[in-house]
């Protein structure tokens, strides 16, 4: 991947300010609110990502792609099997130009293959348009009124006029009019919509380690250094006895104490979590500064898509010597000192 323009990188660094929207405004909207902020350093071109998706975000690709378009918005699309498009914003584009000839937010029917990954590129261009939306509802709401029954009922009632949606209200209307077009990725990309799939995530992106930032994975034999199976992460400040077994798709974080003989497999151990010896952790995310004691295990079925497939540590939880926590859930500050089975910890 080629680095970003400084600007790029400039404006990527400004996004990870704290914005609170005083109302909901609708995600076209919502960007629109924060206009002038964005705007401030006059920047040529700006990301939108969406919060719950996971993918390798090829963003100097899709900026030169964009560039090379000149219009004013380019969607990141990949292609997903038929039967599971209709979850999805379905499009279809030029498979010349790449331009976006139709949009279509969830169909009833099948549209297409190939849907919205949730990454765009823009230029400045996209507030007038979106302001052009607003305007649009509020000459509607002047040219006729709704009376008290009307408004009431979900089928007439109206968005206030600054609520102005991304996919419905402005990706649609300018489909086909040479303003939108799309960059197909052929990486991973995946819905983050359970707890589960953050574990998914994580195991997608330990492997694209591998291509990427390799001298991020740890190694290891079992002799000098605990033995590492697959894709593992160890932050550098943590510390993992060399009887330990780690892997495969493993992330220990900052402080972390792994125990003689701890088994992990599929999980990800946040920061001054302590795995003391013995102790077992499969398909699980334990918190902050939690405690597994000996002989223990914090363990899962790991279906990623349910609601309870994996099992969860608050930060600060002690889970005693000899103790069996499965496919529960287990909120801040507690301690367990008996076997839990799918239970969610209060």
């Amino acid at each position: 991947m080629s680095p970003l323009s400084p600007m790029s990188s400039k404006f990527l660094s400004a996004a990870f300010r704290y914005l609170r929207e005083d109302k909901p405004h609708g995600s076209a909207g919502g960007l629109y609110n924060f206009k002038d902020l964005i705007m401030e350093d006059n920047p040529s071109h700006m990301f939108l990502l969406n919060c719950d998706v996971c993918c390798s975000f090829p963003l100097p690709e899709m900026l030169e792609a964009h560039r090379s378009y000149g219009g004013i918005g380019t969607i990141l699309v990949i292609k997903v099997s038929a039967e599971s498009a209709s979850q999805f914003g379905e499009l279809v584009a030029d498979p010349v130009t790449n331009e976006l000839l139709h949009y279509t937010e969830k169909p009833e029917t099948f549209v297409s293959d190939r849907i919205n990954c949730g990454v765009y590129v823009f230029t400045p261009e996209i507030f007038p348009a979106i302001q052009g939306v607003s305007s649009q509802w509020k000459d509607r709401a002047n040219l006729r009124r709704v009376t008290s029954f009307e408004a009431l009922h979900s089928s007439t009632r109206s968005f206030p006029s600054d609520f102005v949606r991304l996919d419905q209200d402005i990706l649609s209307p300018l489909a086909g009019k040479k303003q939108l077009y799309t960059f197909e990725t052929m990486d991973f990309w995946e819905q983050i919509k359970t707890p589960g799939m953050s574990l998914k995530c994580s195991s997608l992106y330990l492997a694209l380690f591998r291509f990427t930032s390799s001298h991020l994975l740890a190694s290891g034999d079992g002799v000098k250094s605990a033995t590492i199976i697959g894709d593992v992460y160890i932050h550098p400040s943590a510390k993992v006895h060399p009887t330990a077994k780690i892997g495969p798709n493993v992330s220990i974080s900052a402080n972390a104490r792994i125990g003689p003989g701890a088994r992990l497999i599929s999980c990800i151990i946040l920061d001054d979590v302590e795995v003391m010896e013995n102790a077992v952790v499969i398909h699980a995310i334990v918190g902050w500064k939690s405690s597994i004691g000996r002989w223990s295990r914090v363990q899962a079925a790991g279906d990623y898509n349910a609601k309870l497939g994996i099992t969860i540590l608050g930060e600060a939880v002690t889970v005693e010597d000899e103790v069996v926590v499965t496919n529960s859930v287990v909120l801040p500050n507690k301690t367990l000192n008996v076997s839990v089975l799918e239970e969610i910890i209060l």
